[in-house]
């Protein structure tokens, strides 16, 4: 029999989870639902590389799975894959990186949760762009956290500047700043003068400097530089997702301040355990798969000069420069009434999944819309087709 007392009282979510949704997830979830019930649905919604793992990396974690055993490892992740990471920062950047200052995570995804733990504290204020990730202020709202959007546009090329950090310091007090290069939703690449000005003044005004590198690799034209070019107190947040083509390995890595690093890996130890060990072992191989994944990388670059015509050929204005990652962020057509709606016709009518632009930007984000081009040639050019046929 129940008491009284249950009978009144009521399960609630707590406030902290009354977050936006992650809508790319959601248009996934609903092309996933028209394709089991038979329908052929391309999907340019979600940024997930159509390519595999490379063979070297999928060799590696087979040959792991003959051993039989994967265990936990310690919370910062395999020694070999540590010393892997400080190398391909030798190899790529000139950059000298402590081995000991690598913290091996469960995808970025999990890194920036360590990020805002570890180097925040509940009511600080962090600078981030709109349009942006939508996860950054996700998370941030969640942990108690104060997302502060500055707005950039095409007058700026969708980049957030020092001038901007500056003044919304000023107005707001910021603890600290997010900066994503090159950019999701829009691609585009900070250039190095201006991420080391970004970098330069955030240490002079004491914010603390998280850089969002999980696009690297994935630049068409001017190259990305990495924070620590520039500083050694930058957070840099990277991962084998994009890249290296292993999104659902779940695998990533971040680079701490040595005063960091302890309370990190003490969050971590609670938080997570470890990263997976196969993934660990599959990542380490990977960085041997440079041949394998350029010609991927050949791919996204075909891709965009394809999106880069066809898009303002079907009516899409202001369209951010397409310089890295594999998206392209773009104004609806004129006449359409937002793109909640016109993602929505597109998926029912077309059979195409595309991301309205609020899940990135929540004030002007009803006007654009983000196509992922990380999908195969061919599906992209009969993606485009199909859009071109409902908007004819």
């Amino acid at each position: 029999m129940r008491s009284d007392l249950s009978e009144t009282l009521t399960m609630m979510a707590s406030k902290r989870s009354d977050i936006d949704p992650f809508r790319a997830m959601d248009v996934l979830a609903e092309a996933n639902r028209m394709i089991a019930r038979g329908d052929r649905v391309l999907s340019l919604a979600v940024g997930q590389p159509a390519a595999p793992a490379p063979q070297i990396a999928r060799d590696a974690a087979r040959s792991m799975l003959d051993h039989g055993r994967i265990a936990y490892t310690d919370a910062l992740g395999r020694q070999d894959l540590r010393e892997r990471i400080a190398r391909h920062y030798a190899d790529a950047y000139s950059q000298t990186v402590d081995a000991a200052q690598i913290m091996i995570t469960t995808g970025s995804s999990a890194g920036f949760n360590l990020t805002f733990l570890a180097a925040f504290d509940p009511g600080d204020k962090i600078a981030l762009a709109a349009p942006g990730y939508p996860a950054y202020r996700n998370i941030l709202r969640a942990l108690g956290l104060v997302p502060v959007e500055i707005e950039v546009d095409r007058t700026t090329g969708y980049i957030l500047t020092a001038e901007h950090l500056r003044a919304a310091h000023e107005e707001h007090g910021l603890a600290g700043v997010l900066i994503a290069s090159p950019a999701n939703p829009t691609g585009t690449v900070t250039p190095r003068d201006e991420l080391r000005r970004l970098v330069e003044y955030a240490d002079a005004a004491d914010i603390r400097f998280v850089s969002d590198e999980i696009y690297h690799g994935l630049a068409y034209g001017r190259a990305e530089a990495t924070a620590l070019e520039f500083s050694d107190r930058p957070i840099i947040v990277n991962s084998f997702s994009k890249y290296y083509c292993m999104t659902g390995w779940r695998i990533g890595w971040l680079i701490l301040p040595k005063a960091l690093l302890r309370a990190a890996e003490r969050i971590g130890q609670s938080l997570y355990i470890s990263a997976p060990e196969l993934s660990q072992v599959a990542a380490t191989a990977v960085f041997d798969a440079t041949a394998e994944l350029d010609v991927v990388r050949d791919g996204y670059v075909k891709n965009r000069d394809l999106i880069a015509r066809r898009l303002p050929e079907l009516g899409f204005r202001d369209i951010a420069p397409i310089d890295g990652a594999f998206y392209a962020y773009a104004a609806i057509p004129e006449g359409e009434s937002g793109a909640t709606q016109f993602a929505a016709d597109i998926l029912q009518r077309c059979h195409v999944a595309i991301t309205p632009g609020t899940d990135f930007d929540t004030r002007r984000g009803e006007n654009f819309v983000r196509l992922s081009y990380a999908c195969d040639h061919a599906t992209l050019a009969e993606a485009l087709d199909r859009i071109a046929d409902r908007t004819r």
